[in-house]
């Protein structure tokens, strides 16, 4: 069976990249003039219904998609959000189903240039690019951001393990960026959120895709940044776990 699932994924697996690829194209006009016309809510709109496109490739696989959250998140507060990290469809599925709360992403420097729309969106859409390997251009970076977080109640998304889990298993969490975050914007409501299966579209690498993934995202009760950082990577550690395992 999953042999046979391996060889039908080949001729979808082309049709969602021709889907996704062609989304990013079309969008990345779209969101210049969105940006340039209309301003950064106009941008942000944009840069939503893309998202929205992109989650809707991915039912060319057979996917499904479920999102659940039992808290009210206020939109007129800025959130940490604390994500574990599986794949490249984690930022769509975050972006779109926490839109309200106008989430702004921590990205590695490369992906800055060279993609078409999701480069723009990252130099241009509030988010921040940190070079890893250089903390003199990363930590003032990651400061300036959590400040400007902080004054607009926008949402920081950050993936503490750094690198995408190829298992499902939540790797370990390093501190630096989501101690920098707390220490910045201290009022924010700190939010772990669990995503569970996102790896499974890349179980076979990057082609073919895996099929008939159930992809979920679940936010977590939140935290009040009322206690030591140590404590708290502890307490985000273990409810984005036990959701995973659940």
């Amino acid at each position: 069976m999953e042999r046979f699932k391996k060889m039908i994924s080949y001729p979808l697996s082309i049709v969602f990249y021709m889907c996704f690829g062609l989304t990013l194209v079309i969008f990345h006009p779209l969101q210049w003039l969105g940006k340039n016309i209309g301003g950064a809510s106009i941008h942000r709109g944009v840069v939503n219904i893309m998202n929205l496109f992109l989650l809707r490739c991915l039912h060319l696989l057979g996917a499904s998609i479920s999102f659940k959250n039992n808290h009210k998140l206020p939109i007129n507060r800025p959130l940490i959000i604390v994500s574990n990290h599986q794949s490249m469809f984690d930022i769509p599925l975050l972006s779109w189903y926490l839109r309200k709360n106008k989430p702004k992403f921590i990205s590695k420097i490369e992906l800055g240039k060279g993609i078409p729309s999701i480069s723009y969106n990252l130099k241009h859409g509030d988010n921040v690019l940190i070079d890893r390997k250089n903390p003199k251009q990363s930590i003032p970076a990651l400061a300036t951001f959590a400040k400007f977080i902080a004054e607009h109640n926008f949402s920081a998304v950050i993936f503490p393990e750094g690198t995408r889990s190829r298992d499902g298993k939540l790797k370990p969490f390093a501190p630096t960026g989501l101690k920098i975050l707390l220490k910045k914007a201290p009022d924010a409501l700190i939010v772990p959120v669990a995503i569970t299966n996102s790896w499974k579209f890349l179980r076979y690498g990057n082609f073919p895709m895996g099929l008939g993934v159930h992809l979920k995202l679940e936010v977590q009760e939140p935290l009040i940044n009322d206690k030591e950082p140590e404590i708290l990577l502890e307490k985000i550690e273990e409810r984005i776990t036990l959701a995973i395992k659940t």
